[in-house]
């Protein structure tokens, strides 16, 4: 039986990594997009192979529609088709309101947004040809909630959720679902800005008493992918160990 495929953007590290992982493990041929860190990719690369399906890294500055195109293009070259697309990719800024910059504004929106909605645009084709997909966009607990000294940060994340939700709308009838994962307290590099003390308080007011690992948040975007899912569209799955309720 043909594999199944998935395009992972932000896919060389962290939650991306973690996803590409968890859907190798299952059987799907896996294309991870990244933007800069060509080591991190073909390590995971390396851990991908370990499943004996078909995998491929591909370089794209995904805040750009044409390479956005470039990146679906790729994945439809190496396998065919894309049943499933995991908008994973994103970048984070903590700093007071009043000190973000016009450069920080349009550089958070034209990648966690843009990026999300424009790799969106190109595989939407590809899927209604193909008779149906999944899609999975990252947003973040605080894109729900909102945090202080990360009010751009949300802001973005918050559209994330408001996208995948009119995105299910529009897409249902071509069966295409739609959904979101919100997750928590994460430990990967992205919090590396936050000191041990920050980490720790995090933790502590985490109700599971633990930071979540991304593979917390793999395990949910696969459920969502999965024929489990398959009557799931326009949630926002939110993986934070209690955090927000």
């Amino acid at each position: 039986m043909e594999n199944k495929s998935v395009v992972i953007t932000g896919g060389s590290r962290g939650i991306g990594r973690a996803c590409a992982i968890m859907f190798a493990s299952h059987g799907y041929d896996v294309l991870i997009g990244y933007s800069k860190n060509a080591e991190a990719a073909e390590k995971t690369i390396a851990e991908i192979k370990k499943y004996g399906v078909k995998c491929a890294a591909y370089c794209a500055d995904i805040s750009k529609k044409d390479e956005a195109r470039r990146l679906i293009s790729k994945a439809m070259f190496e396998f065919g088709k894309v049943d499933v697309l995991v908008n994973n990719a994103g970048i984070a800024r903590a700093a007071l309101m009043t000190d973000v910059t016009e450069s920080d504004f349009h550089e958070l929106f034209a990648t966690n947004v843009g990026g999300c909605y424009f790799t969106s645009q190109a595989v939407i084709p590809e899927m209604i040809g193909a008779g149906g997909g999944k899609i999975i966009n990252i947003s973040s607990m605080w894109g729900q909630v909102g945090a202080s000294c990360e009010t751009l940060y949300s802001a973005t994340k918050a559209a994330i959720i408001g996208l995948t939700k009119a995105m299910a709308k529009e897409l249902a009838p071509s069966r295409i679902n739609v959904n979101c994962v919100a997750p928590g307290v994460i430990d990967t590099e992205m919090n590396a800005c936050y000191d041990e003390d920050t980490m720790w308080d995090l933790q502590e007011k985490t109700p599971l008493s633990r930071l979540g690992t991304p593979e917390d948040i793999a395990n949910a975007v696969y459920f969502l992918a999965s024929e489990a899912g398959s009557f799931i569209t326009g949630e926002v799955l939110a993986v934070n160990g209690g955090f927000v309720i």
